[in-house]
């Protein structure tokens, strides 16, 4: 049985990356390489493990945003934009920002994620999540935003949901699958 959203996915009524068109008050689920830019949706939700969320939140104007990326970046381009990476994600919320005659300073600016999710592994190539972090947090130095808050690394999935209508970010932590495992051996 499919839910709902991967039924969506399947039929191309939500593109599997880009920008998602929700309908008004809709509860949105973000997968993965999808983004958010607007004033639509009710709330914005995704689940987090290596990757990272950049959400934004305009008071004035109540516009709301969030991308879900993969992997901080790729060697080659090909053709348009692809939301699953952090540079080309957040370049693409940039282009957002001025279509709508905004700022990226004007945006309360969070960055959630970038869990490790294979903890033990050493190496730039295994530790997805902490490339991920470096490249939101250098693209959010780079571009002006208004970092007001971080939840990010450590071995645990997050939750993340904004409320467009109450204007409010909420972040829920899992358990990690290291204290999975000491539980276990523990027994």
């Amino acid at each position: 049985m499919h839910s709902r959203l991967t039924e969506a996915a399947v039929h191309h009524r939500e593109p599997v990356s880009g920008f998602v068109q929700p309908r008004h008050g809709q509860a949105l689920n973000l997968l993965a390489g999808q983004l958010y830019f607007g004033t639509q949706a009710g709330t914005v939700r995704t689940l987090l493990g290596s990757c990272v969320a950049l959400v934004l939140w305009h008071p004035q104007r109540r516009i709301g945003a969030m991308c879900h990326y993969l992997l901080p970046g790729r060697q080659r381009r090909d053709g348009s934009p692809d939301a699953r990476f952090g540079d080309e994600a957040i370049g693409l919320l940039l282009q957002a920002i001025e279509r709508s005659g905004t700022r990226p300073a004007d945006f309360q600016t969070h960055l959630y994620g970038g869990a490790d999710t294979m903890p033990g592994r050493d190496g730039p190539n295994f530790n997805i999540g902490e490339r991920n972090i470096a490249i939101g947090c250098e693209l959010i130095d780079h571009h002006g935003f208004d970092l007001q808050a971080v939840d990010v690394g450590d071995f645990v999935p997050r939750t993340v949901t904004l409320d467009l209508q109450a204007g409010r970010i909420e972040v829920r932590r899992g358990h990690s699958s290291r204290q999975a495992i000491r539980r276990i051996q523990q027994r």
